[in-house]
């Protein structure tokens, strides 16, 4: 099916882009890579009366590091932040800001304590990733607003970061996806962790129950079992297509163990 018939708008800078979103309000639709908000405008699920292209904008791709911060651009690719077989097309801030339930990266940095830098005519604000995801495909992004940067502070030496998933077979979004990011302090105790889970719920979500259970232990072997069989406590889940609700819970379990593992394996080794 083809899309319905929609303006097309391509801005220079992201002055433009913002004066454009705030005059056209609610008839607009912001697309990046294009990846997410175009299929849904070939089933007429999205019917944008305006479509704003971000890719001539300057200034918003790349990847920098200020203040010990690591700022990505919104606009810079899968492929130039991690796996080379990830379509070349596909920005960063365009997947969290279409907030698919099982998507990687909102989870990878809801782990990383991440958040995003908003931009609108009105000034810019900064939400972290956590809060900016409400629910599936739903963010806090008001439509004259524009996702130009994403803000991931460095770990501390003693830390280990990992992430684990479960991919469906055909369209390889996570069934189960588990980022966890653990800093050890120097009797090799956990002395935080951050967990969190995609693919289960309508939204990424903090493993609160994982890291409770690692809180202030020595993470051997059947603390880091007994800690990951409480991933998916406090998720509502359900029976489908894909598994019942205890293959789910299962699965997660499996998935956080191995994250977990190899995270603090990367904590001891820094």
């Amino acid at each position: 099916m083809y899309a319905a018939p929609f303006d097309y708008h391509a801005p220079a800078s992201i002055a433009e882009a913002l004066a454009l979103l705030d005059e056209l309000g609610d008839d607009a639709k912001v697309v990046s890579g294009s990846q997410s908000l175009v299929p849904l405008m070939k089933l007429r699920l999205s019917q944008p009366k305006h479509l704003v292209d971000l890719r001539k904008v300057s200034g918003l791709a790349g990847i920098s590091e200020s203040s010990g911060t690591i700022v990505i651009g919104g606009m810079t690719t899968h492929h130039a932040v991690s796996d080379a077989q990830v379509r070349n097309m596909g920005t960063v801030g365009g997947s969290l800001a279409h907030a698919d339930p099982a998507a990687d990266w909102p989870a990878v940095l809801t782990a990383l304590d991440a958040s995003v830098q908003i931009a609108s005519v009105r000034g810019e604000r900064t939400v972290k990733v956590e809060q900016f995801i409400v629910g599936p495909l739903t963010t806090v992004l008001e439509p004259a607003e524009i996702l130009t940067h994403v803000r991931v502070p460095l770990p501390p030496n003693s830390s280990g970061g990992a992430y684990e998933k479960l991919p469906h077979p055909a369209s390889r979004f996570a069934i189960v996806g588990v980022a966890a990011e653990i800093v050890l302090d120097g009797r090799g105790a956990v002395q935080s962790s951050r967990v969190a889970i995609t693919g289960l719920g309508n939204k990424v979500r903090r493993a609160g129950y994982v890291e409770q259970a690692l809180q202030g232990k020595t993470p051997d072997a059947g603390i880091l079992k007994a800690a990951a069989a409480r991933a998916a406590e406090g998720i509502e889940l359900r029976d489908d297509l894909i598994g019942s609700a205890a293959y789910k819970a299962n699965v997660a379990a499996v998935y956080a163990e191995r994250a977990l593992k190899r995270a603090v394996a990367r904590a001891r080794e820094r």
